[in-house]
C-alpha cells in the first residue's frame, strides 16, 4: 500500500497541473509570435494583433512573450492612424519602454473639437493611452466624448454613426480614465444590459447574435466602473472556450481566433483599460 501512495504522489508530481481557460489562452497567444517579433493569426505578423497580444499578455500577468523581439518589431512598424499610435503607446507601455515621444505626437493628434482622429473611437483609445502613460487626459477630448453620447446612453465608431457596445464600452472605460462618473456612466451601462442576450452574452447591435469580444467589452465597461459585470456574462465567455485556448467568435462561428482570444482575455483577468 505505501509502495502504491509514492507511485501515485510520483505520477501526480510528474502530471502538470490543468490549465485554466485564462492560462491556456495565454499559452496559445504566445504561440502566435513570429520569428520577426511579431504576433500572427496564420503566418504573417500584423501590428494590431502584435500589440492585442501584448496587452492580453500583460493582463494575464504572463512572461510568454518575447519582449526583445516584439519591441523591435513595434518599432518598425508604421502608425497610419491615431488608433494604431494609440495602440502601440498601450503595447509598448505594457513591455516597459519609453513612449514619451509616441504619446507626444498622439497628444498632437487632437483636433479643436477635441477630436485625437477622426473618430470617436479613435478618441477614445487615445485617452486610454495618454492616461496609461500618465498624462492627463485633454479636457476638450473628454468633452467631445461626452458631447457625442447619444440618447440611448451609447456611443458609435464615427461621428454620424449608430451607437453599438464595443465603442460604448471603450468610451466608458476612456471616460473613466479620465476620473468622469455619474449620469453619463449609469446611461452608458443601462445601453449596454439593453444589449445582453438571455444567454448572458452581448450583442454588437440590437438583433444581432452575442459574441466574444462584444461580451468582453462589455465586462470591462463594468468593471472600469466599479460594478459587478451582470450575470451570466462569464459564464457565456466559457462558454467559447474550445480548450485548447482559443475563444470562438460565437456559438455558431469560429473566426480569428488570435485576435478574438486576445481580446477576451482581459476581461476573463477581471481588468479593464486602463490595464493595472
Amino acid at each position: 500500500m505505501k509502495a502504491l501512495a509514492v507511485m501515485a504522489a510520483a505520477v501526480a508530481l510528474a502530471v502538470p497541473a490543468r490549465l485554466t481557460p485564462l492560462e491556456a489562452a495565454a499559452a496559445y497567444i504566445a504561440t502566435r509570435q513570429q520569428t520577426d517579433g511579431g504576433f500572427a493569426e496564420r503566418d504573417r505578423s500584423d501590428p494590431s494583433l502584435t500589440a492585442w497580444a501584448v496587452l492580453a499578455l500583460r493582463a494575464a500577468r504572463s512572461d510568454r512573450v518575447d519582449s526583445r523581439r516584439v519591441v523591435a518589431y513595434l518599432r518598425e512598424q508604421p502608425y497610419p492612424t491615431a488608433n494604431d499610435l494609440a495602440l502601440r503607446v498601450l503595447a509598448l507601455d505594457a513591455l516597459g519602454e519609453e513612449t514619451r515621444a509616441l504619446a507626444d505626437r498622439l497628444a498632437g493628434l487632437r483636433r479643436a473639437d477635441g477630436r485625437i482622429g477622426p473618430l470617436v473611437n479613435s478618441t477614445a483609445w487615445s485617452v486610454i493611452a495618454l492616461r496609461t502613460v500618465g498624462r492627463a487626459a485633454p479636457a476638450t477630448s473628454v468633452r467631445y466624448l461626452l458631447t457625442r453620447q447619444h440618447r440611448s446612453g451609447g456611443w458609435s465608431w464615427a461621428p454620424q454613426g449608430a451607437p453599438d457596445s464595443n465603442d460604448t464600452a471603450a468610451v466608458v472605460q476612456a471616460l473613466r480614465a479620465a476620473g468622469v462618473r455619474g449620469r453619463p456612466i449609469g446611461r452608458a451601462l443601462a445601453y449596454l444590459r439593453r444589449l445582453q442576450a438571455h444567454s448572458g452574452g452581448f450583442r454588437l447591435l440590437p438583433g444581432r447574435e452575442p459574441d466574444a469580444q462584444s461580451t468582453a467589452w462589455a465586462i470591462q465597461a463594468f468593471l472600469a466602473a466599479g460594478q459587478r459585470p451582470p450575470r451570466g456574462a462569464h459564464r457565456f465567455l466559457l462558454s467559447l472556450y474550445r480548450g485548447d485556448g482559443t475563444f470562438r467568435y460565437s456559438r455558431r462561428y469560429v473566426a480569428t481566433p488570435a485576435i478574438v482570444t486576445a481580446q477576451v482575455v482581459p476581461a476573463l483577468a477581471g481588468t479593464p483599460f486602463p490595464l493595472r
